[in-house]
């Protein structure tokens, strides 16, 4: 028992430390970035990889998703004669969960593991601790472009996602379950209102931040290493979908209710 308590205490304590080391290098990362912005370079580049590179795969993953959502809900709603509501059901779902929420899963997947790995890299071949001795803080040069990319990008992603996961939808309900297509129009007209777009961006911004800054972290406490930057990009990816999924439902109880 002694060694059970002493084995959760420090991993406990490992975690607060680690925690807390997070928390310092978001902070500093968003002093950094309202302060000391890095050059436009630095990050169209970070956005070309973060954006332009993950369009396809968020493309295809949303289109999937609002069509899977549709076919669900014309299912049960066609029970209680309800087959107008599959609408307003599928793009409220979309704006307000579903596509920040899956969109930030898939990065997570893609760019946070990319970027972890990248920094693990440079942090394995010492490459980190070349710009510290050369007076160049790894922080603004490495992960204040990839934040501000973040910050920018996932929400276009996601609007991207959302948009045509719509579509997807709109195409199973009206022509292969003929949905009649007037109402289901000017349902989801009716019942999706801006702050249900406005909640989906303000999530996708949020869970940018996320996936940039644990990805930063892993990065840089990366050791031992190709294994060590396998582990860190695991890591990073595990770690960011279990926070974008707390921080989704804090972010539901505050902005819905």
């Amino acid at each position: 028992m002694t060694n059970i308590a002493t084995r959760i205490g420090t991993k406990l304590s490992l975690f607060l430390v680690d925690l807390a080391e997070t928390t310092k290098l978001f902070f500093s990362t968003l002093f950094l970035s309202l302060t000391s912005p890095p050059k436009w370079r630095h990050i169209s580049s970070q956005m070309f990889s973060m954006g332009v590179m993950s369009l396809p795969v968020v493309l295809v993953t949303g289109a999937f998703v609002g069509m899977v959502l549709a076919a669900q809900s014309y299912y049960v709603l066609h029970k209680i004669s309800m087959e107008s509501a599959t609408g307003p059901l599928v793009s409220l779902s979309m704006t307000n969960e579903l596509g920040p929420v899956i969109t930030a899963i898939v990065l997570s997947g893609r760019v946070g593991a990319a970027m972890a790995a990248e920094l693990g890299t440079m942090k394995v071949t010492e490459q980190i601790d070349a710009l510290r001795a050369m007076a160049t803080s790894p922080t603004r040069y490495l992960v204040v472009p990839r934040f501000i990319s973040g910050l920018v990008m996932v929400p276009l992603l996601t609007a991207f996602a959302t948009s045509i996961g719509i579509l997807g939808a709109y195409l199973v309900a009206v022509p292969l379950k003929k949905v009649n297509a007037t109402f289901f129009l000017n349902n989801m007209y009716r019942w999706t209102n801006p702050e249900d777009v406005r909640t989906g961006l303000i999530k996708s911004v949020v869970f940018g931040a996320i996936i940039v800054i644990v990805a930063c972290r892993r990065g840089f406490t990366a050791e031992g290493g190709a294994k060590g930057v396998g582990r860190a990009a695991t890591q990073t990816v595990v770690i960011s979908c279990i926070a974008i999924l707390i921080v989704d439902f804090f972010l539901d109880m505050l902005l819905l209710y």
